[in-house]
């Protein structure tokens, strides 16, 4: 009897094994054109909440149409108020470029002066080799990135298509939402019925509550950052406020990429160092609220999504599927990290954690 069980067990392993080996293969091989309907359906997880409270009051589908236009209507204002702002300074920090190059470059000389004195010209022209080398290097990586978003699926046809068929899988993944989830709950193995339910609704709660929060949290951030900076008078800073703010969706990422490009331009900007310091607090303000404030009470802290965790995912999963990859990662990486608690907790409940019975053959008279 332990054997046939035993073979059972071992059977349904294989079994989740291989179901888990074909969906990140047909996820890899279908990667170029997965990204609108993944987009649609992260989409869909975020107005669905929404669209629960506006059904009480109407049918479900007219729940769903309202919601996506009110939706597509914010989008849409956003863009019209924001984008030609972004495209100005965007196009003025291009143009000024090499201004900041040869600010840079008057910045340093100073210190490259005293290394020369220090150290001798033919190890500071070394040096300098070696530090072109490597922005040559980083440039060429950057390059490379941009091109291979744009082979794979990045283009025009590809951003026109997302525009176009986003909405659509996001509106009939709304609607039906409901029954999807009856249908997958109705094929669920009756003996493990329970305990896949409560482990979905851990996967659930963690994703709502770290992907709403986190993009509310980045909302914020950005928006803030943004008004400040421009309050301030910083060069760019409004690009560089929305830039800080879209990526503390990676922790700690947009805080220190915005501190190195703010500080940098105010450095080249302006010859007072209270502006210097000035700027260089509104980013520790910011991060200072994000972590104590915004963070704690948006997303929580028993998320159970570790920032290193997070990073990892978002860097394996862009390294691997691309940007689809990135849309995935979160996901992937909350029910990862659902079922790894869970097989610590049957762990912890196993003779093996609490030794309370003896091992094979342990105690069993001859």
């Amino acid at each position: 009897m332990s054997e046939s069980s035993g073979m059972s067990r071992q059977q349904r392993l294989v079994f989740w094994l291989a179901m888990f080996a074909i969906f990140v293969f047909l996820v890899w091989l279908l990667r170029s054109v997965l990204l609108p309907f993944v987009a649609g359906g992260i989409l869909a997880f975020f107005l669905d909440p929404a669209t629960d409270r506006l059904e009480r009051v109407m049918p479900r589908w007219a729940a769903t149409i309202l919601i996506l236009v009110l939706f597509l209507v914010v989008c849409l204002l956003a863009i019209l108020l924001f984008v030609p702002l972004l495209v100005s300074q965007i196009a003025g920090l291009i143009s000024a470029l090499p201004n900041y190059t040869q600010l840079l470059d008057e910045f340093f000389r100073p210190a490259m002066q005293w290394l020369q004195e220090r150290l001798g010209e033919e190890q500071v022209a070394q040096l300098r080799e070696s530090a072109t080398s490597f922005v040559g290097d980083a440039l060429a990586v950057a390059g490379s990135v941009v091109t291979g978003v744009l082979r794979s699926g990045v283009a025009l046809l590809s951003l026109l298509s997302l525009l176009v068929i986003t909405p659509v899988v996001a509106f009939y993944l709304l609607r039906d939402w409901d029954r999807l989830v009856a249908t997958v709950d109705d094929q669920l193995p009756h003996r493990y019925r329970d305990t896949i339910r409560r482990l979905a609704s851990e996967v659930n709660t963690t994703l709502q509550r770290f992907l709403i929060g986190q993009a509310t949290v980045c909302l914020i951030l950005g928006v803030a950052y943004a008004v400040a900076l421009t309050i301030v008078g910083l060069n760019f800073g409004l690009v560089i406020g929305l830039i800080a703010g879209a990526l503390t969706f990676i922790p700690y990422v947009g805080s220190l990429v915005g501190f190195i490009l703010s500080v940098g331009i105010a450095l080249l900007q302006f010859d007072d160092w209270v502006m210097w310091v000035v700027v260089a607090a509104i980013f520790f303000a910011g991060q200072a609220i994000e972590g104590n404030f915004l963070t704690p009470k948006l997303v929580g802290s028993s998320v159970g999504l570790h920032a290193v965790w997070v990073i990892f995912a978002l860097m394996a999963g862009g390294a691997l599927f691309g940007f689809t990859g990135v849309l995935l990662a979160v996901p992937v990486a909350a029910v990862i990290g659902v079922l790894i608690r869970f097989s610590f907790e049957r762990y912890r409940q196993s003779s093996l954690y609490l030794d309370d019975e003896p091992a094979d053959g342990a105690g069993k008279p001859e």
